[in-house]
């Protein structure tokens, strides 16, 4: 089944010869008269081009979207009622909806309708963290549960998730419609910082699924045995720069679970190592994922200070030994259509994902997917975490560069040009003769 879903790039060579609405090339004349007689063309055109060929459909579950329910949370919500919906519904992330004037037209409403995207770890760190201030009310025996201290400190449980702007717990909400291509999603997920990309049904612009980062990197897959593909996937891991690739935020195993979570909360990263603290050894991980644990036994949160990190990643019994047999596509259809809070297919935490540097990216996107994790920690030959690879420096490998640039460096895109008869000469691309 992966053979017959493979892009072919025979397939997409047509791109250079018809053009999408709104695409402008350097010349006038029909672009499958421009390739024959004029050598170059605006490298940004051209690419443009040949990505808006890869439709979003292609991505597995996409088209399953609309008959699942979104969750959305609304600017005037508290932050406590969000975190209560959130976990509720088991979701672990939604889009926040601004409040709609009734008396605006219907096309004035829906227009500017989300305002941004938030997450349950997100909230729930930044509540926790503003609890735990010295000035902050908290039971005497430190018993307290955290809504219990959420109803003890108004001033921070009834917040509005409409006033975190400036807390930097959003992040932006940039959506794509389902005739959107891959060359849109790309830009976004490489761009900016985004776990998901919202994809929006008009003319109301309800949001009616998520192009998840996973479900990308799955469709990047598809495309494996491709030599544009391979020319990219096949490198040594070694051979790239990672954003954490050489660095990784660790909590020793015998440190407390809240400090491992202070360290989540203030590095803003998906996950820290736990490690022994005589060897640095890697035993296990703490990931954002993981928050929603802290409000599935009672006993943690008021615990935090004396539980150790080491007691809580074995602590997990719920979530079964990851099953690489599970067809990937099922993984995807997931992520693409919901976000799912309690995700059975994760990782445990004391079975953290890992690749070494000398593994290709091709063998580590594998892993990742058969794993359904979003991250592995690239660890040495004494199994101690030098560096965290996530699936967004995955996708920044495949992305193209801004269409307003010009085109440099090599990869899946001047690879797969170079297939349909073109190279990239002086920052354009060049026909080949």
């Amino acid at each position: 089944m992966q053979g017959s879903r493979k892009m072919d790039l025979k397939q997409l060579q047509n791109v250079m010869k018809e053009p999408k609405v709104g695409v402008v090339v350097k010349t006038e004349t029909p672009i499958s008269d421009d390739i024959q007689h004029k050598p170059e063309l605006d490298s940004g055109s051209a690419l443009q081009l040949f990505l808006d060929r890869i439709p979003i459909t292609s991505i597995p579950g996409i088209k399953n979207s609309p008959e699942i329910q979104i969750l959305e949370l609304n600017a005037g919500h508290g932050v406590r009622e969000a975190i209560q919906m959130l976990y509720e519904r088991d979701v672990c992330a939604a889009p926040i909806a601004d409040a709609l004037d009734p008396d605006a037209t219907t096309i004035a409403r829906f227009s500017d309708r989300y305002i941004g995207f938030i997450d349950f770890a997100s909230i729930f760190l930044w509540s926790l963290h503003k609890c735990e201030k010295p000035h902050v009310k908290t039971k005497e025996n430190g018993g307290e549960s955290f809504f219990t201290m959420l109803d003890q400190n108004p001033q921070i449980g009834h917040t509005k998730i409409g006033e975190l702007a400036t807390e930097f717990l959003w992040d932006p909400f940039f959506p794509v419609r389902l005739d959107d291509t891959l060359f849109h999603v790309l830009l976004l997920l490489s761009k900016h910082r985004l776990q998901v990309v919202p994809v929006v049904e008009q003319p109301k612009s309800q949001v009616i699924g998520f192009v998840t980062q996973s479900a990308v990197m799955q469709l990047l897959l598809q495309s494996s045995g491709l030599d544009w593909f391979d020319r990219i996937a096949d490198r040594a891991l070694s051979e790239f720069r990672f954003e954490n690739g050489d660095h990784v935020v660790q909590v020793c195993g015998d440190q407390s679970l809240a400090e491992g979570l202070r360290m989540l909360c203030k590095n803003q990263v998906d996950a820290i190592a736990v490690v022994k603290r005589e060897t640095r050894r890697l035993i296990g991980t703490i990931t954002r994922s993981d928050i929603y644990l802290l409000l599935e036994n009672d006993n943690l949160i008021p615990n935090r200070e004396t539980l150790t990190t080491e007691e809580f990643i074995h602590m997990e019994t719920g979530r079964a030994d990851s099953d690489p047999t599970i067809e990937r596509d099922i993984g995807a259809l997931i992520s693409a259509g919901a976000l799912r809070l309690k995700n059975s297919f994760l990782p445990r935490m004391d079975q953290p994902v890992t690749n070494k540097k000398m593994d290709t990216l091709k063998e580590a996107m594998k892993k990742l997917a058969d794993t359904k994790s979003n991250f592995s920690f690239l660890v040495n030959d004494s199994h101690q975490a030098t560096g965290l690879l996530t699936i967004r420096d995955i996708i920044i490998q495949f992305a193209p560069p801004c269409i307003d640039s010009s085109f440099h460096g090599d990869g899946f895109f001047e690879s797969a040009l170079e297939q349909t008869g073109c190279k990239v000469k002086n920052g354009t691309i060049a026909r080949n003769s």
